[in-house]
């Protein structure tokens, strides 16, 4: 077979996983704010998207890079593609805003003006407010003899302007100018309007009322917002940096000066203005997106989720459960020295971590800490825990990934916080990103030393932790800790690959421990055995382990994945994968759990990874696959698994042809989420209903800040 009848492309599969979740925003189950919020996260995953992936293929084919990729497609070829899939994606999506949200906004007394609909009362409210508060903080650009094209920065919002000095009659002579609109002031002004209403006026418009103020002696031709997209991603000789912390500060301001990959105007721009724009711009006709609404729908989640009094059109506010065990001990570490504990968040309540980690901070009987650190919180109480540890003495290590893509600066600053405060801090493997998830607690006990872990398959956030499906073991395993000091004198020394018993570790084990598990599979099924694997993850898009798939199909071995984002493998094809099933589920919160279990003749292995089956997880990133050794955690995830894959309201199924369908909902309907909230709301019971809406209500701007970043991180 040819690669295309093997692979799916990669890019376009994603293109597709955000369209599954652009469809959320039309799914009537989903009250409106929700709806709008699934609208704001596709507007952010499309800027990495163009940022990051667009921007690569771009790359190679300005630098006449023939090679194809595994579906057989040429960066030209998958350059056209995408970009034909995003500009139908980019329409769809503006047509859901204008067609059904602002319409049952509206329902629910939330109107938004265009200046041709204020009243009197509201423009005088819209000119005082331009005059006193926007006026002072703009500053027009103009583009003449003296002064070159601007910096536009990557993601601003801006007013493009033609212009022409009063009394010029030369209709072809203009002068282009640009004006940023202020990040700085909130996107949307609520303007006076009847009790128990909300009117709102884009920023961006009440500055168009009054742009000729901003230009005195200049008559204004026109006036149209506009956005651009950079290549954002960071170009950095590792081996050659001396330092690599300062390399990595400096390769941060690359980002502002990449090249524009996109640009977004409003649609029915003048072609003049277009011109103006282009050609100092260097954009191609496809990298041009005519845009039927505001610009950069992410203030949906920014700002109009957080309007108060609206809580009836938002999801029912999550309480995770804590169970009567964890709060009522004296000490964490006696629940974990009983028997392991599994949490499944964010159903169960991620303190339990926090707890973890604030305790071994102020225990006198802790002599050290280690962690791993990818992605945390703004005001990590994480982080805070660390700190306090190292202020009073203890040894604490922290290994922070600083090419973390997007939270770079942000890592970079916690890390010298923590620096400040006495930890040891190291920044990174050189050549690789460290991206799995462990803490070390080291305590002296009456009995000797003891070693306490956490793993995970998510970040130590305690925001993501309320909008990410993951899983945490906390486990005082004898074997697991041995190999958890292994593991963590091996990325801080000079150590020699480490010879671990029940962890396994990436680049140096992970690749070749899935493909035995995958091959045995493979050989029991030849026997003529019952064969069976299963595995949920974020993305499959490593070619060399779907080979090791197909042949595991073609041998007879019953393969169910649960592939959340971007799918490679092809499911359904007689004769190569006709015995692998591919579901993704896109719902309420972030399906970012990895979990992998193989039937193995009957003497199940299960296992929970920080790792996807991509190639970065398996060769160019520091990773951890962990064992789940206690039965009833095994039993309560494997129940987990099936709920997920009887779920037929949320779920769909990838076809051979690259498209997804619905699951026939025969029978009960089932939500595999709705019905974790529901045992864990039924545990839940004495938490009161005032104690759920204070807890959401405190959250919900810090939540909301990270909805940014949901569902494209990973």
């Amino acid at each position: 077979m040819n690669n295309n009848e093997l692979y799916f492309n990669r890019e376009l599969s994603w293109l597709e996983f955000n369209h599954r979740v652009m469809m959320q925003a039309l799914a009537k189950e989903n009250p409106v704010f929700e709806r709008m919020k699934f609208l704001s996260i596709v507007s952010s995953n499309l800027d990495e998207f163009f940022m990051i992936r667009a921007a690569s293929i771009r790359d190679q084919i300005r630098a006449k890079y023939q090679k194809t990729d595994d579906a057989g497609y040429t960066p030209k070829q998958q350059y056209a593609a995408i970009s034909k899939r995003a500009h139908i994606m980019a329409d769809m999506q503006y047509s859901i805003y204008n067609e059904s949200i602002l319409s049952e906004l509206k329902q629910n007394g939330i109107r938004f003006l265009k200046p041709f609909d204020l009243d009197y009362e509201q423009s005088e409210f819209t000119l005082q407010y331009f005059k006193s508060t926007i006026y002072p903080v703009l500053t027009p650009l103009t583009v003449d003899l003296s002064h070159p094209f601007p910096l536009i920065l990557n993601k601003s919002l801006n007013l493009g302007v033609l212009l022409k000095p009063k009394g010029e009659k030369k209709e072809e002579d203009y002068i282009f100018s640009t004006v940023q609109v202020p990040s700085v002031l909130p996107r949307l002004v609520s303007l006076p309007s009847e009790e128990g209403e909300v009117v709102i006026m884009y920023l961006e418009d009440i500055i168009r009322m009054y742009i000729d103020t901003v230009f005195t002696g200049y008559r204004v031709l026109c006036c149209h917002p506009y956005r651009i997209t950079r290549n954002g991603d960071l170009s950095l000789d590792e081996e050659d940096a001396v330092d690599l912390l300062s390399e990595i500060k400096k390769s941060l301001k690359q980002r502002k000066w990449g090249s524009v990959i996109r640009l977004e105007i409003e649609s029915g721009s003048s072609n003049k203005l277009l011109d103006a724009l282009v050609a100092p711009l260097k954009l191609d006709k496809k990298e041009i997106y005519q845009i039927d609404g505001p610009i950069n729908l992410s203030f949906l989640a920014k700002e109009l989720y957080s309007i108060p009094g609206f809580d009836c059109l938002k999801d029912e506010p999550l309480v995770p459960y804590l169970s009567e065990e964890l709060k009522k001990t004296a000490s964490i570490f006696d629940c974990i020295k009983a028997k392991d504990i599994i949490l499944h968040h964010p159903y169960d309540s991620f303190d339990p971590v926090l707890r973890l980690l604030t305790e071994a901070a102020e225990d006198p009987k802790v002599l050290a800490i280690k962690q791993t650190l990818y992605r945390v919180s703004g005001n990590s109480p994480v982080v805070a825990a660390l700190a306090k540890a190292a202020d009073r003495g203890k040894p604490v290590t922290a290994l922070i990934e600083v090419k973390a893509r997007f939270d770079e600066e942000h890592n970079i600053k916690f890390g010298e916080r923590l620096a400040q405060a006495g930890a040891h801090i190291i920044y990174g493997v050189a050549g690789l990103k460290t991206h799995s998830k462990i803490t070390l607690i080291v305590r002296r006990e009456e009995d000797g030393i003891r070693r306490y872990l956490h793993l995970g398959t998510g970040n130590y956030n305690d925001i993501t932790a309320k909008i990410y499906t993951d899983y945490s073991l906390m486990t005082a395993n004898e074997e697991l800790g041995e190999d958890a000091t292994d593991f963590f004198n091996c990325l801080t020394g000079t150590c020699d690959t480490p010879e671990l018993k029940r962890l396994v570790m990436a680049p140096t084990m992970l690749r070749s421990t899935f493909a035995q598990l995958i091959r045995h599979e493979r050989h029991v099924a030849e026997k003529g055995g019952k064969a069976e694997i299963f595995a949920k993850m974020n993305s499959l898009v490593d070619d060399r382990i779907i080979r090791s798939l197909y042949k595991a199909s073609s041998a007879g071995v019953k393969i169910r994945l649960l592939v959340r984002g971007i799918c490679c493998l092809k499911p359904g094809v007689p004769g190569l994968s006709e015995n692998i099933e591919v579901r993704s589920i896109v719902g309420r919160f972030l399906e970012h759990s990895r979990v992998y279990h193989f039937y193995n003749e009957g003497r199940d292995k299960l296992f929970l990874s920080s790792a996807d089956w991509m190639t970065r997880n398996m060769d160019r990133r520091v990773e951890l696959l962990f064992p789940v050794l206690q039965e009833d955690i095994r039993q309560r995830i494997l129940a987990d698994m099936d709920l997920y894959w009887s779920d037929n309201v949320k779920s769909k199924i990838l076809q051979k042809d690259g498209q997804y369908r619905p699951i026939s909902p025969f029978g009960k309907q089932i939500n595999a989420q709705e019905q974790l909230l529901i045992s864990a709301d039924k545990a839940q019971a004495f938490a009161s209903p005032e104690e759920a809406v204070e807890e959401n209500n405190a959250d919900s701007a810090e939540v909301n800040a990270e909805a940014e970043f949901l569902y494209r991180k990973y």
